[in-house]
């Protein structure tokens, strides 16, 4: 009986170091939200600096799959819906004699840009120098010039608009379909979107998307 008084601080400092380690475990717990096959629905990545909330079912690239800092992030989304997909069927020699099927995604590059030109830049200093003097004006309000023969981007079109604002720069069909590039900064980091020409016909809807993408996966208040 005279050793009671002496468990009671052991009892008191256990408990002291239960609620410590709790509390620590509380703060330093993940906050997003667990998704299918216990994957959280979003993955905090920083490229150049700047914090994207990324699906990681859309991150392309396996090794790429983690949060913290990284120099690049490869996605993909289905389009129009922008949900995220599982890594396509490769082709086999059974389905090359197959009708081509449409492209359905939208490929996304998140890349830190280094202090290199920034895509806005490049549309209103760079390109100018290549376009051919006139261009083509669409009755929805898309302009597409084409690039001179003997320049870097020969075989290319540059389309834009005003409003929205819109620029994209696409190969033509030939064997294969004409895909499109459309570049944006997002502070530290410059966004790449990748898609077929084709999707040009809606390019209204498209830039919505575009813009739709930039809110999912971008920083608050871009």
């Amino acid at each position: 009986m005279s050793r009671r008084p002496h468990a009671a601080p052991l009892v008191a400092s256990a408990l002291i170091a239960v609620t410590a380690l709790a509390l620590i475990a509380y703060i330093l717990w993940p906050t997003w939200q667990g998704g299918p096959g216990g994957d959280p629905d979003r993955l905090p990545v920083t490229v150049g600096s700047t914090l994207f909330n990324v699906p990681p079912r859309a991150i392309r690239v396996r090794v790429q799959r983690h949060t913290g800092p990284q120099e690049r992030v490869d996605l993909v989304f289905l389009y129009p819906g922008l949900g995220e997909t599982e890594r396509p069927a490769r082709a086999s020699a059974a389905t090359l004699d197959e009708q081509p099927t449409a492209i359905d995604r939208i490929f996304v590059t998140l890349a830190a840009h280094n202090g290199a030109l920034s895509p806005e830049d490049r549309l209103a200093t760079i390109y100018p120098r290549y376009l051919e003097a006139q261009g083509t004006r669409a009755p929805d309000g898309l302009t597409a010039t084409a690039f001179r023969d003997g320049t870097p981007y020969r075989n290319e079109d540059l389309f834009s608009a005003a409003a929205p604002s819109f620029a994209a720069r696409c190969s033509r069909d030939a064997a294969t379909p004409g895909m499109c590039l459309s570049e944006r900064r997002i502070a530290g980091a410059d966004v790449t979107f990748r898609f077929p020409r084709a999707w040009l016909a809606d390019w209204r809807d498209l830039a919505a998307n575009l813009e739709r993408l930039v809110g999912l996966i971008g920083p608050r208040g871009q």
